[in-house]
């Protein structure tokens, strides 16, 4: 109990013992598990849900608000900080985390939500007394009631500069991403203000969940047919893709639970389709995910490669990665091998594959939607880290892919330097024989705004994926 609710209460005022509010508890213990132990939300929130209905403390409804109150809270956390800012009387980094959590679930809920304003304050009052103490209670109910004194669109106009003096201060408090991230995402996506503005805006919406029915083992028909009209839609692009709806669950098609469908991206697919489909010069039989961690990819590539009687190779440098590649893969109806290795010092022999996939590590700045914190954590320093890896990467796949073979190189960030920059300095500089870049843009039929190519950037408000990048290599010599 913290000193400020053991203090005595006022002659004539009865205590009142603060009331747990379970919904926002659970937010509460979710921002604090991404704050300290730098968890993703997506992981730490499914166990605490379930553990939550276990012990019959939640609903449907109330699991919708938890996930809502827990991802809406860090999507805005840099608009909802200049909002706070501005309303208490010292630097934000004097202010102690777990109060800052405790204010930025209210915020959100007064100026993102259609929770009524007594309601959003009260309730995060109740949950500061709970957590916080009756003291720093008193603070955080001062601090809300003045950031109820207007609406969003109101603190905007006060806090976020002019577009016209400073466009990409403006767009990052606005849309509540870093500068460097506004900066970095404008100068890959080119154009104008409109362009940029509707990236940022659907990196902060809610994505909607895709399945993908797994080649040989599952399709989008069956998918369709378990989910029912009103909970699933064909994919946009790839036709092993199904876009769950509002009420659709994963877990309740029989194909997922066995492992024959996935949750994926339908970016992820278009990239393992677009390799898939490449064209070779030679033989097809032996095909490399040299990056193989989670699994999604491999599962695909694998089932794929099974009908052609070509054997798939999924490497995966972590053995806890490399496990859930084997877990995705079981049940392929082709053969396919799992092995933990670096990906820098294979342990093949060189011209060993017809097709190669390396799919990177990088910074994952085109999966925001899906990893709002990522936004946050990462500092363009990190471009560096991942610099070298990327490119010893790209020419372990050249190594490893034979004359007339194709690799395909991507990553789930849009910034240049993870992207174009990899494949022209390994290209100039590749002293291993010669390749070409082939035009990947026919190889995913039907997806318009591909731009000039030869590679491919897929956008989260053009296409409604991640923001995937592929570009496809063919080894000349």
């Amino acid at each position: 109990m913290s000193e400020q609710s053991r203090r005595p209460h006022k002659p004539g005022k009865p205590y009142r013992r603060p009331q747990k509010d379970p919904v926002r508890m659970l937010a509460f213990e979710a921002l604090r598990a991404v704050d300290e132990r730098d968890a993703y939300a997506n992981l730490v929130l499914p166990p605490l849900l379930r553990k939550a209905r276990e012990k019959g403390d939640f609903d449907g409804r109330d699991a919708a608000l938890a996930t809502e109150l827990v991802y809406g809270t860090l999507r805005r956390q840099g608009t909802y900080d200049a909002v706070i800012a501005a309303c208490v009387d010292r630097p934000l980094r004097e202010v102690d985390p777990p109060v800052l959590d405790v204010l930025s679930l209210g915020v959100h809920q007064l100026l993102g939500t259609r929770i009524p304003t007594h309601a959003a304050v009260s309730a995060s009052v109740e949950l500061a007394r709970v957590v916080l103490g009756d003291g720093r209670a008193k603070f955080v109910n001062a601090v809300l009631r003045k950031v109820a004194q207007q609406d969003l669109d109101g603190w905007l106009e006060q806090v976020a500069p002019p577009y016209d003096e400073d466009p990409e201060e403006h767009l990052a408090v606005v849309h509540s991403h870093p500068r460097w991230v506004v900066s970095a995402l404008w100068d890959s996506l080119g154009g104008g203000r409109a362009g940029i503005e509707n990236l940022l805006e659907a990196d902060n919406e809610r994505p909607e969940v895709t399945l993908v029915a797994r080649p040989g083992r599952s399709t989008a028909d069956e998918l369709l047919d378990a989910l029912g009209d009103e909970s699933g839609l064909p994919g946009r692009w790839s036709p092993y893709a199904v876009r769950l709806t509002e009420g659709g669950e994963p877990g309740a098609i029989d194909a997922v639970r066995e492992g024959r469908a996935g949750v994926q991206d339908e970016g992820s697919q278009l990239v393992a389709l677009a390799l898939a489909n490449a064209p070779l010069d030679g033989p097809d039989k032996a095909w490399l995910d040299g990056c193989a961690g989670p699994g999604g990819k491999a599962a695909m590539l694998a089932g794929l490669a099974a009908e052609r009687g070509a054997l798939l190779l999924a490497s995966e440098k972590q053995p806890h990665r490399a496990g859930l590649v084997a877990k995705a893969l079981a049940g392929n109806p082709g053969p396919y091998q799992v092995i933990a290795a670096d990906g820098t010092r294979p342990p093949w022999l060189p011209g060993t594959f017809d097709r190669v996939l390396m799919d990177v590590p990088c910074t994952g700045l085109g999966a925001l939607r899906r990893r709002p914190e990522a936004r946050w954590r990462r500092r363009p320093e990190d471009l560096d880290g991942f610099a070298p890896l990327q490119r010893g990467l790209l020419r372990t796949a050249l190594d490893s892919v034979r004359v007339g073979g194709v690799v395909g190189y991507a990553t789930c960030s849009p910034h240049l330097a993870e992207t174009r920059a990899v494949v022209d300095d390994v290209l100039k500089h590749y002293d291993g024989g010669s390749a070409e870049l082939l035009d990947a843009r026919p190889l995913l039929p039907g997806v318009p705004a591909l731009g000039d190519g030869p590679d491919v950037q897929l956008w989260p408000h053009l296409h409604g994926t991640d923001a995937m990048y592929l570009a496809l290599i063919r080894r000349t010599a």
